[in-house]
């Protein structure tokens, strides 16, 4: 496996200042098949939550790749909807998905210890990120599908960024609400089935309400991101 940091005598921050210099220009199909140019597709990790807004990146994906992996993480709380919609978008696009279960005894733990109620954060790094953590270093490359419009954290993001030891693709993180709307409207893609019940946001059972956006995740609570993405946190402890 070829590692993109290996293969350059610039510092990571200077890598990561061409990337961006290099992919900003692009629309969102020319950086994903930039990124194929640049990354074997076995160096290329792809996670999606297949919730409300999952299926534009994973449509283009599936015209670029078809045979890219997709990496879903199985919380064991998902909606049966979601899990349906995983079904559907698998078999529309053509893609092969793997699920990532969290550690029985530790999710065990979450489930008798209802720790989405007493400590979320702790209840998505054990459903989540340890999973997510397990595989990263298997890969050089982690493409996400973030959008900036979503919320103050995500609009902070770059194009790309470090992730420890691997490289951080967000390449819809520029994209606005009225585009990603006309490339869903355009190409017909099948929306969320909670979406018509009014969920703009969708994540595990106990954790997700109606609501506008992301305004129906952990309502109540400061919390606003699972922790996938590890510069919430950072931002979090800041603020």
């Amino acid at each position: 496996m070829t590692n993109f940091r290996s293969t350059s005598a610039a510092s990571p921050e200077q890598q990561v200042d061409y990337l961006n210099e290099l992919f900003e220009p692009l629309n969102f199909q020319e950086r994903l098949e930039k990124l194929y140019e640049l990354f074997q597709a076995d160096e290329i990790l792809i996670t999606s939550s297949f919730g409300t807004k999952s299926v534009f990146l994973l449509h283009l994906l599936s015209r670029i790749n078809p045979g890219q992996q997709i990496h879903f993480i199985d919380t064991g709380y998902h909606f049966p909807e979601t899990l349906r919609y995983k079904q559907q978008l698998a078999e529309d696009f053509g893609l092969e998905v793997i699920d990532v279960h969290p550690n029985p005894e530790r999710h065990a733990e979450t489930r008798d210890q209802e720790l989405w109620n007493s400590d979320p954060d702790r209840c998505c790094h054990i459903n989540k990120v340890e999973p997510l953590n397990d595989i990263k270093p298997d890969y050089s490359v982690w493409i996400s599908g973030l959008m900036g419009y979503q919320t103050d954290f995500r609009s902070d993001q770059r194009l790309f960024e470090w992730d420890g030891q691997v490289l951080k693709c967000h390449p819809l993180i520029d994209i606005d609400e009225g585009e990603f709307l006309y490339h869903v409207s355009y190409h017909d893609l099948p929306q969320h089935p909670l979406e018509a019940e009014g969920f703009g946001s969708v994540g595990c059972t106990h954790c997700t309400e109606r609501g506008k956006g992301r305004s129906g995740r952990w309502q109540g609570q400061e919390k606003t991101e699972c922790g996938l993405h590890p510069d919430y946190f950072a931002n979090k402890m800041q603020s």
